[in-house]
């Protein structure tokens, strides 16, 4: 990681300088915000590390429990996911205390001995065969208290207001008495306009039962699947429960069962076990089919007793037992599959270009996608809600891209959340099969290998929009689709010859990341790589227009070159100076923006190979959630220019 450019630091380098509202947050929520976040769960706390980097937002997060989370219902994390904790910083500290799934088996009913159940397949799990991430397992809990973590860090110094409760919400005409003063707030894109009125109640403290309102210029509900803040904007969750009953434990065992620390499929007259060895060591959970329940019975299930759960597991796992030792949390569900109508505040009937016709309430995470917890997605897919939003609102709220940006978030999560059910119901249905019912016991295995991209979380892929180019020139860089997630590559810095994964450095800070792929011409001889970087320094290039005054050069756009020699045949000071950036009190140097592909003793790869890579070069242009963009060539200079214009304000 990059630090000492705004001067030494002495101290953890995590912990950024306060900025903004963050040097000095008040303790009590002010009267007026500009982004509220109801819950803090995934989606929510995710949401807060990303705006705590925009300082000059005034975010709050409101929670109805009085503190952290101790126990989380959701314990898996996919590979998009851990590739998302790389960007907010604690990826390495994380996959370290998690539990890594690098196989699963499948166990069926014995032939000889259809009562007993074997062991029918071995496989590698699909993490590391689509992915630098691994595929883990770690409390939601301490999920939530990394991004607490970073959202304290952050300069904005975000911390959530516990004992909070939502109670309901108007959303006022924009500019009306009800909206808030113009003269409050600062000079931002919607200043003075808080058109989204909102009633808390404290439950917990002196004030328990208090209740007070708060004006919001946006409000996101993060509350889980019984949204308050989804029924307030009239939104509803389109779907049901299937007739199938799942109870699920976190135990700490003895057991003679062979696979208890390997993630397991099994399948037995008795029915259906999905087991999942949990962090630590020692914990692991279970999923334990309960059977078929009618409509009418359906909420006596719920009651089912623990000691009725357990004695469940043990008839499906015979001949082999478990003695529980400690339960630390179980419960009981049917299989929900449900999505929300839309992710807004806003009918698909409006339009409109300004900040009126734009959104002010959004839902994500469980407030808008329910689903079976046995395709580990529910967290993971309400996380990526939150990177999709979070940089977009902080964008419209400083000030540097149209209101109208907002509009894209449902645009591109809904249909997403749809797959996600899709997936999951054709999932669950085969986790929940009879023996009888079975005719290729490699089935269920085949499923979950051939069907790895997408629960790993790199199957999303976003349409043509203003911040989603046309494909015209994919061709230039097949291995980079655009509208999906910008797939890392080994590369070496020139600067030291140091191998790093490209898409490793792009942090979750807000900045948009161009990527310039040269040509074959050598630094400082003329190309169309030098050309393209004399275009961009210039006064009306994009990255001047949209880049304010007073702010390090690189604060939007996040400019790197990869050439195609080797690092030590790369002449780092006649690289042109667009990609050597002067940034900070004391402009110092950027010498860490420079790449070279040619494979090396240390970097057997090269990225023009490895991702389809036009030797002529081209432009990869990447949102700041990771997504591609765009791909141009490196002549493309006005389409460039016309891209950002369709999506920023100039400075």
């Amino acid at each position: 990681m990059q630090f000492h450019h705004h001067g030494y630091v002495s101290g953890d380098p995590r912990v950024q300088p306060a900025a903004g509202i963050g040097r000095d947050r008040p303790t009590d929520l002010p009267d007026e915000v500009d982004v509220l976040i109801v819950g803090s769960g995934p989606a929510g706390m995710l949401l807060a590390a990303q705006l705590s980097q925009y300082p000059d937002v005034v975010t709050r997060v409101v929670e109805r429990r009085d503190g952290r989370l101790v126990l989380g219902q959701a314990d898996g994390i996919q590979p998009r996911s851990v590739e998302t904790f790389q960007a907010f910083g604690f990826a390495e500290r994380i996959t370290a205390e998690a539990y890594n799934i690098g196989y699963m088996n499948f166990w069926g009913p014995d032939p000889d001995d259809p009562q007993k159940i074997m062991r029918t397949t071995r496989t590698e799990d699909y993490g590391f065969k689509i992915s630098e991430f691994p595929h883990l397992i770690v409390n939601q809990a301490r999920v939530l208290d990394y991004f607490a973590e970073a959202a304290l860090h952050g300069p904005g110094r975000i911390v959530p207001d516990y004992g909070v409760e939502f109670v309901g919400l108007t959303v006022h005409e924009p500019g009306s008495p009800e909206a808030g003063s113009p003269e409050a707030g600062s000079p931002q894109a919607g200043s003075g306009d808080y058109p989204v009125e909102v009633r808390l109640r404290s439950t917990a403290g002196e004030r328990a039962g208090e209740e007070r309102t708060v004006r919001a210029k946006y409000v996101v509900g993060c509350d889980g699947a019984r949204s308050g803040v989804r029924e307030a904007i009239g939104r509803s969750h389109v779907g049901g429960f299937s007739a199938h009953a799942w109870g699920v434990m976190d135990v700490l065992v003895n057991t003679d069962f062979p696979d208890w620390r390997t993630k397991c499929a099994i399948n037995s007259a008795a029915g259906n076990i999905l087991h999942i060895p949990r962090e630590g060591g020692y914990l692991c959970r279970m999923y334990i089919d309960l059977g078929e329940v009618s409509a009418e019975s359906h909420r006596e299930v719920r009651k089912t007793p623990i000691e009725t759960i357990i004695a469940k597991a043990n008839d499906i796992l015979h001949p082999y037992s478990i003695d529980v030792r400690e339960v630390a949390w179980h419960s009981v569900y049917e299989v929900g599959h449900r999505v929300t109508d839309h992710f807004d505040d806003r009918a698909e009937t409006e339009t409109g270009d300004g900040a009126d016709a734009s959104p002010r309430v959004f839902l994500a995470g469980d407030a808008c996608h329910t689903h079976s917890a046995k395709a580990g997605q529910g967290m993971n897919v309400s996380m990526q809600d939150g990177f999709n939003l979070g940089w977009k609102l902080g964008a419209v709220v400083t000030g540097r891209a149209s209101a109208r940006l907002l509009s894209t978030y449902s645009a591109e999560r809904q249909p997403v959340a749809q797959q996600l059910i899709d997936f999951d119901r054709e999932w669950s249905s085969l986790m929940a099969r009879k023996p009888d019912e079975i005719s290729d016991p490699q089935e269920l295995a085949n499923y979950y290998l051939g069907t790895a991209e997408f629960p790993s979380g790199f199957m999303t892929q976003y349409g043509p929009s203003m911040i989603v180019g046309d494909a015209t020139h994919q061709h230039l860089a097949s291995g980079f689709p655009i509208g999906k997630r910008f797939k890392s590559s080994e590369v070496s810095f020139v600067c030291d010859g140091n191998v790093v994964h490209l898409g490793h450095h792009a942090r979750a800070d807000g900045r948009w990341r161009i990527y310039a792929f040269a040509d074959a011409p050598a630094a400082g001889e003329a190309s169309a790589l030098s050309s393209w970087a004399e275009r961009m320094a210039a006064p009306d290039s994009p990255l001047s227009r949209f880049t304010p005054a007073g702010v390090d050069v690189d604060a939007v756009f996040d400019v790197k070159v990869i050439y195609q020699q080797r690092h030590e045949d790369v002449d780092l000071m006649r690289v042109p100076e667009v990609f050597r950036p002067k940034t900070g009190p004391l402009d110092l140097m950027d010498w860490e923006k420079v790449f070279a592909a040619a494979p090396s003793a240390w970097c057997p790869t090269d990225i023009f190979e490895e991702r389809g890579i036009s030797r002529e070069g081209t432009v990869v242009v990447v949102r700041p959630d990771q997504y591609v963009a765009h791909v141009l060539p490196l002549e493309a200079t006005d389409e460039l220019a016309a891209f950002f214009e369709g999506v920023m304000l100039p400075a």
